[in-house]
């Protein structure tokens, strides 16, 4: 009697887990798809100007791979590049002048603003700071991208098209991480695919769409936007700035677009599984607002979708129960297919999608470990910075 229990409560938890999987497949916007590029576009009549801002804390390392690809930008219009050195103490700010100076290309200003006061996060002061610098020259638009972030030639141009042409105030893109390492090939897809899953690109472009998200190492922002939504102000303590900026922006009546980069790509290296750990916790707990209830919710909400199905599998061949193996094995195969045109993407091999169970399961450990580093005050650290949640700073005005 007890195992026949046991026997109906996991043909129940399968059956609830393809339902999810079902609905996610019909109604959750196709995060699953790919296709979300920046089309191909004419010419503006009239290219206008951009400002470039780059943030960079203690980036000297990947400055030389990344910074002489922006300076490089082929824009018809008038660009430069601000630099905003945020505390480094690599000498980040000396490494962006000398590679100026030996590869040329858009003009190139290295600044730093000091340490951020009490409210803000380091990254948004050195954007503040960035933008700042930027209006003295009244540009149109403005670029903010990552000091880790490569930039094909076209990309400013691109950018700038899609803008123009679809009437967006702001236009992202979500960088093609690095995918070369082990770890960096079972983690890194599913790090966008997770993305894409709560925040469907298909959605975020729609007028009057409430989804909102942007990709923080690839935003086009119009500089009248920006100054409408009081960015970066608004936003000045989110850790997950590139959200909160999307967020502010749309509330203030903008639009926004977001979709996957071809010519965007970051090239930092998170070889080891702790890289992209300390990557993932440290926001993780603030994407759930620092709420016990939502990590709880998460929790069971990742057991039910990624773990269930696997455990469903076995259950059912060992004690011989169909349903619970058939249920669980059609909840994991609609996973596994979601999954398959995200690994195209990251021009990985489809047999990695049967695995995402596991890579799920780490998801799940990371979100709870940020929670403990919240709770042990140790929070949403980078770079040796360790932010308080919203509530804890003071609000400035």
């Amino acid at each position: 009697m007890v195992q026949t229990a046991h026997v109906s409560a996991v043909v129940w938890c399968a059956a609830g887990s393809l339902a999810a999987w079902l609905w996610l497949l019909l109604c959750q916007g196709g995060f699953w798809r790919t296709d979300v590029r920046l089309p191909p576009l004419g010419a503006p009549d009239a290219w206008p100007g951009v400002c470039v801002v780059v943030p960079a804390r203690d980036e000297a390392a990947v400055l030389p791979v990344s910074l002489p690809s922006v300076l490089a930008q082929d824009y018809p219009g008038r660009a430069e590049v601000f630099l905003v050195d945020d505390g480094s103490t690599d000498g980040t700010g000396d490494v962006a002048r000398e590679l100026a100076r030996r590869h040329g290309g858009l003009p190139l200003t290295v600044d730093a603003p000091g340490e951020p006061p009490a409210g803000w996060t380091g990254k948004l002061w050195a954007v503040r700071h960035g933008i700042a610098l930027a209006r003295a020259r009244d540009p149109e638009y403005l670029l903010l991208t990552d000091a880790d972030i490569a930039h094909a030639p076209d990309s400013l141009r691109r950018l700038v098209a899609a803008a123009r042409s679809g009437g967006f105030d702001v236009v992202s893109q979500m960088a093609r991480l690095r995918v070369e390492s082990r770890w960096e090939r079972l983690v890194v897809p599913a790090f966008v695919y997770f993305f894409a899953q709560l925040y469907p690109f298909r959605w975020i472009g729609k007028t009057g769409a409430r989804t909102a998200a942007a990709a923080g190492g690839c935003v086009l922002l119009r500089a009248g936007a920006a100054a409408r939504a009081r960015i970066p102000d608004a936003i000045r303590h989110a850790v997950i700035d590139d959200v909160a900026l999307a967020r502010a922006v749309k509330r203030s009546g903008g639009r926004i677009w977001l979709g996957l980069a071809d010519g965007v790509d970051s090239v930092r290296p998170y070889p080891r599984l702790p890289d992209l750990w300390h990557m993932v916790s440290r926001s993780a707990y603030a994407q759930l607002r620092h709420s016990p209830v939502l990590l709880a919710g998460t929790v069971a909400g990742l057991t039910l979708v990624y773990l269930v199905p696997p455990v469903a599998v076995l259950a059912g061949a060992v004690t011989g129960s169909a349903a619970a193996a058939v249920l669980g094995a059609a909840a994991w195969l609609v996973m596994a297919g979601t999954y398959v045109p995200m690994l195209r993407h990251y021009r990985q091999p489809w047999w990695l999608a049967p695995l995402l169970p596991f890579t799920a399961s780490l998801y799940l450990l990371m979100t709870v470990d940020s929670a403990v580093r919240h709770h042990r005050g140790r929070g949403a650290a980078w770079k040796g910075r360790t932010y308080a949640r919203p509530e804890a700073v003071p609000d400035e005005r």
